[in-house]
């Protein structure tokens, strides 16, 4: 069964962050709050972690993981990322926004795009999520915990460990955003590819 752990959603406590750190170094897959649901979460080399996660998802290997960053100076060490496109990623975030571009050497290739080799990146505006990942000291491999058949994340700590406690290692216990998934910009192809939490009015590509 899952370690259930209740953070604090302002002032997260570093003993139980660090504690959620550990155990996702040594190749836990977690379910965590972020600001647009719950994420299913694990270390960026775990590879037995995203076969997991695909697993949960019930998704194939074109599906887009995305990196949740700590800050742009993390990101920009995983993405090429050109000077406009950096300062429309900076103008939409921290927010509930995703960012599909082209990986760098450091990405693990199994987490890419398999033809086009791009990631999705983001940084989320969540306590919670930003003092787990800052405690990594590097982005967490994720993909939002969407239930095969349906269309939204799960919004609930509760209802996440009752439903998935026994194929995950962790649940983190904390609010989240309900407004549907993450905003999804393809800034390879121009193009907004998934319309959810985050606003798209008077976004240019």
């Amino acid at each position: 069964m899952a370690r259930y752990i209740e953070i604090h959603p302002v002032d997260p406590q570093p003993r139980l962050v660090t504690s959620v750190a550990d155990r996702l170094r040594e190749g836990d897959v977690a379910a965590i709050p972020t600001d647009s649901g719950y994420a299913l979460v694990c270390a960026l080399g775990n590879k037995e972690g995203l076969e997991r996660i695909r697993t949960l998802r019930h998704v194939s290997d074109k599906h887009h993981f995305t990196m949740l960053c700590h800050n742009f100076a993390q990101m920009g060490q995983f993405v090429i990322v050109d000077n406009a496109d950096f300062r429309l990623a900076k103008s939409l975030t921290p927010g509930p926004y995703t960012f599909i571009l082209k990986a760098t050497k450091e990405v693990p290739r199994r987490t890419l795009n398999p033809k086009k080799h791009t990631v999705g990146v983001r940084i989320p505006d969540h306590k919670i999520t930003q003092a787990i990942v800052g405690e990594m000291g590097e982005p967490l491999l994720a993909s939002s915990l969407i239930l095969p058949g349906h269309e939204d994340p799960m919004t609930e700590g509760w209802e996440v460990n009752d439903t998935l406690g026994n194929v995950l290692d962790i649940v983190v216990e904390g609010p989240c955003g309900t407004d549907g998934p993450t905003t999804v910009i393809n800034l390879v192809k121009r193009k907004i590819s998934r319309e959810g939490a985050g606003a798209t009015a008077g976004i240019e590509l």
